[in-house]
């Protein structure tokens, strides 16, 4: 048995530990939390100083029977999860569901999981954190409260399921009120004037240049319609034009700081168009290890959940060196750039960097999916970027008189790249270069376009703002970006279109009766306010439970009054509205799919309608099963045909694009080997495929064969396309496999057939 116990929270971590400590050492994983809070029930007793109940998770009893084991001969135990709260909680449920003596337990952290860093760690290891793990109870205690003791009002008010939290109310309220400014938004008309204007006689398009009417009669010019625009640019077409005045002068630009969580889930949903939560599960991967070839598993970056743009002086020194040895002096900052993080940060982290920036992406491709090399090239050149020079650009403003008008053109020319050469351009990179021009120099009018505009509502949350907003405004942490998006989305409180949150209806009326009966709780400032007194409670060792208490008084006051006050919106009668099938009235309910009507009868009667239900449309399809006619009704997925004798007749037909029923499966001679009925070729969104045709009692579906026989020698097989899993995209494989591993990315022709793989098989 050996001397010393290590346990950290995932297999993949722990094979990368274990390679770096060696023999002595038995590293294991408790996979995650060991212990909670009860599903069934509040499990915290507020009477007795909020005491929380914790049991053991079902899901890591087979953890926990092997952790108990291995600690019973070990001289030794360290701990080894995260460096932040929710790891140092790990750390104590595991020290309390082991009943490990304090004696021969050790904590030990590294932000990084290198050699060097484990190593060093485990020289100078210390005690479990009790001040950070009471912080981490206080929160979860807190959350526990209110989704537990507020969501049943909501089930008694609005309807069943619906859940509440401290966090993820307040988030959907930003997005809520976002819903609303854009739904009261009146679009104004206004007008704008461009003129593409070069110097007199300048035959060559480089010089030619587009410059805005910015005034008119000494009066800012923005036009609410259109004849004054047509009047301004009919005398600017008669005008001359002259150059006013000028200006050029040089700007620096200073790389942005390393990243932190909010930063990089920010940068990867602008730039990789990457969800939170994809960021999240990729950094981890990068964080824990991969398999580098002959070096083994490799932690290729720092912690991933960090508010601090703290860097290690050595990592710095080694980025420097770097940026020299690679592009050059001129492109080193004459000195170590070091960024101040926010003052709430918890500086005992570093920002989100490579381990060792010599691991370039480059170099590491080879072992790395293609999404992950995507996140770490993207972390690694936001890092490399931070101890470059500034990029430097020479701006110019230039001002044009014509007749009663100013104009104005701006522009920009990169004189030297800098940092932008890892980092990429500015955003704002579409400024336009303009030519030498002197004061009183004459210009030609090329073009004259009056264009009509409209001012737009608010943007939409995306992914990206809402965590930049979550985090400016203090609300969550970075370890809860990602659960209060998945929440609110999950519960039906918002949705996602096109990349962009739109409140739904419910999303609204919860809201909306959150903030009549908790005012404050639902308070954006508040919400930072508790935030904060939360991270005091590690930082200043701030009694825990006197927080709860304080809290919990302004809450069980709110509470009390909302279960008489709280507006009842559920069950209320339809004026005209009757069951078809028993004749009762119909009544609104609500779900997570929105507003619907149902039968005042249920349970007895379970009719069910939609508030905006269409009656279904009649045509002259005729049903292939009974004869009836079909008509065209709305589901989940868009219109479909369905047989008018429903429910006796459940027959259904795809709506096609020409509004006609499209056509029905293909036919084929394939059997189906699972159940042996005909398989047929059908239609998906992502092209045809063969699919059983007893569906949906089977549901077996296989690629479909592209006619093209295997160009391996011997093999009487067929290619078909299969899609890819991880960093490998779709290719053609043989039917036989695996017998035959014939694999190709195109499909070859008679005259292009091959006798050998043109890739290999993986």
């Amino acid at each position: 048995m050996a001397k010393s116990l290590v346990i950290v929270e995932s297999p993949a971590k722990a094979k990368t530990i274990q390679k770096y400590l060696g023999q002595g050492y038995t590293v294991r994983a408790s996979m995650g939390h060991v212990r909670d809070l009860p599903k069934n029930e509040l499990g915290v007793d507020i009477e007795n100083g909020f005491a929380p109940t914790y049991v053991t998770l079902r899901s890591r009893a087979k953890a926990l029977k092997n952790l108990r084991a291995a600690a019973k001969g070990a001289e030794k135990i360290s701990l080894c999860p995260d460096p932040d709260r929710e790891g140092e909680a790990i750390a104590w449920h595991v020290a309390k569901a082991l009943k490990l003596p304090d004696a021969r337990v050790r904590r030990v952290t590294f932000n990084e999981i290198t050699k060097n860093a484990v190593q060093a760690a485990f020289k100078n290891p210390g005690k479990i954190d009790m001040a950070r793990v009471n912080a981490q109870q206080a929160r979860r205690i807190l959350d526990r409260i209110v989704g537990y003791q507020l969501s049943p009002l909501l089930w008694k008010k609005v309807a069943k399921g619906l859940s509440a939290g401290r966090v993820q109310s307040v988030a959907v309220r930003l997005i809520v009120e976002r819903e609303k400014e854009i739904q009261a938004f009146v679009p104004e008309e206004y007008w704008r004037i461009t003129a593409t204007l070069a110097p007199a006689g300048a035959e060559d398009e480089a010089e030619q240049f587009d410059a805005d009417l910015v005034e008119w009669n000494g009066k800012k010019f923005r036009p609410a319609e259109g004849d004054e625009a047509q009047t301004a640019a009919k005398a600017l077409r008669q005008a001359e034009y002259v150059v006013d005045a000028g200006e050029r002068k040089e700007q620096r630009s200073a790389p942005p700081p390393p990243f932190s969580t909010s930063l990089l889930q920010q940068r990867a949903s602008a730039q990789l168009r990457f969800s939170a939560k994809k960021t999240m599960l990729l950094a981890q991967q990068l964080y824990e290890g991969i398999e580098l070839g002959g070096e083994g598993s490799v932690g290729l970056i720092t912690y991933m959940r960090t508010d601090s743009f703290r860097v290690a002086r050595g990592a710095i020194a080694e980025c420097r060196e770097l940026v020299e040895q690679t592009f050059g002096a001129n492109y080193l900052h004459g000195k170590e750039r070091v960024y101040k993080s926010r003052k709430t940060a918890q500086e005992a982290h570093e920002a989100v960097r490579p381990t060792s920036v010599r691991r370039t992406p480059e170099q590491v491709r080879a072992f790395l999916t293609a999404d992950q090399h995507k996140l770490y090239e993207l972390i690694w050149n936001r890092f490399v970027a931070t101890q470059m020079s500034d990029a430097i650009y020479e701006m110019t403003d230039v001002h044009v008189r014509a007749a009663d008008g100013l104009l104005k053109a701006k522009g920009r020319v990169c004189k030297f790249d800098g940092h932008t050469r890892v980092s990429g351009p500015p955003d704002n990179d579409d400024l336009q270069e303009l030519p030498a021009l002197q004061t009183s120099q004459k210009l030609d009018l090329l073009k004259l376009a009056p264009s009509q505009h409209f001012t737009k509502p608010p943007k939409r949350y995306t992914e990206a703002s809402l965590v930049r907003t979550l985090e400016r405004e203090g609300i969550g942490r970075p370890s809860t970006y990602v659960p209060i998006i998945s929440t609110i989305q999950d519960r039906g409180y918002v949705k996602q279109q096109k990349r962009a949150f739109h409140a739904t209806d419910l999303g609204i009326v919860v809201t909306d009766l959150l903030l009549a009966s908790f005012p404050r709780i639902m308070d954006v400032q508040f919400t930072s306010e508790m935030e904060e007194k939360l991270d005091k409670i590690q930082d200043e060792n701030k009694n825990w439970t006197a927080v709860l208490d304080e809290f919990y008084k302004l809450f069980k006051a709110n509470l009390d009054k909302a279960q008489t006050s709280m507006k009842t919106v559920k069950g209320a009668k339809v004026e005209g509205e009757v069951c078809p099938e028993c004749g009762k009235p119909l009544v609104e309910k609500w779900s997570k799919f929105g507003k619907f009507l149902g039968c005042s009868g249920y349970p007895e009667c379970r009719y069910i309608k939609s508030e905006n239900e269409e009656e279904p449309a009649e045509t002259d399809v005729v049903c292939d099963k009974c004869g009836k006619p079909m008509v065209i009704k709305n589901g989940r997925r868009g219109k479909f045909f369905g047989c008018s004798g429903y429910p006796e007749c459940k027959n259904t037909r795809k709506l096609g694009p020409d509004g006609k029923p499209a056509p029905p499966p293909e036919p084929t001679d394939d059997v189906c080997e699972k159940c042996g009925a005909p398989m047929v070729i059908r239609t998906g969104k992502r092209g045809r495929f063969l699919a059983c045709s007893a569906f949906p009692k089977c549901r077996n579906t296989k690629p479909l064969p592209t006619g093209v026989s295997c160009p391996r020698e011997g093999c009487d097989g067929q290619l078909v396309y299969r899609r890819g899993h991880g960093r490998r995209k779709g290719c053609y494989v043989c039917t036989n496999a695996p017998d035959c591993d014939y694999t190709t990315d195109e499909l070859p022709t008679d005259d292009k057939a091959e006798t050998e793989p043109a890739t290999s098989q993986p």
